[in-house]
């Protein structure tokens, strides 16, 4: 099974279990509504959320049967997943997941291939870029920066600018 990072705890919240969450995702009200399925740390333990509110830009996450603050202490620093298989596909647009394996083009000059996206590091989601050279290169997704993406052709065009690559 595929996995696909959506947040991750940092703290807890009061003494009922309650998770200090930061999200990965753009889609909160899907990933972590009532009764969905989650998946904790590199082992993957699963979870059914039982509540998830907003406060103060976090995510308070609740699972079910761990309502006390002395069963989910040691969630703390774990990183929060969901099954792809879970994940509904998107009538428009993409997820950064699909931009993988990309080739990156300016000036319609292909410079290299997306390695992978970082989401939630910054303010900014980032690409990975390795070009022909085997350097690799933080690109910010901004629109400034990147162009088009086109999905069937597999490609994404960056604007040349100076200090970028």
């Amino acid at each position: 099974m595929e996995y696909i990072l959506i947040g991750k705890i940092v703290n807890t919240f009061g003494i009922k279990g309650e998770l200090k969450v930061y999200s990965y995702t753009d889609f909160v009200e899907e990933r972590f509504k009532k009764g969905s399925k989650v998946y904790l740390g590199e082992e993957h333990l699963p979870f059914i959320v039982k509540s998830c509110r907003e406060h103060k830009g976090m995510l308070l996450v609740l699972f079910e049967t761990n309502e006390d603050i002395n069963l989910v202490e040691q969630y703390k620093d774990f990183e929060i997943y969901k099954a792809e298989e879970d994940i509904e596909t998107l009538k428009d647009g993409y997820y950064f997941r699909d931009l993988k394996d990309l080739d990156v083009y300016v000036d319609d000059v292909l410079v290299g291939k997306v390695l992978k996206v970082e989401e939630g590091i910054t303010a900014n989601n980032l690409r990975i870029l390795k070009t022909e050279d085997g350097k690799e290169y933080l690109v910010p997704f901004l629109p400034v920066f990147v162009e088009k993406v086109d999905l069937e052709k597999r490609r994404i065009d960056i604007v040349r600018m100076e200090g970028l690559l």
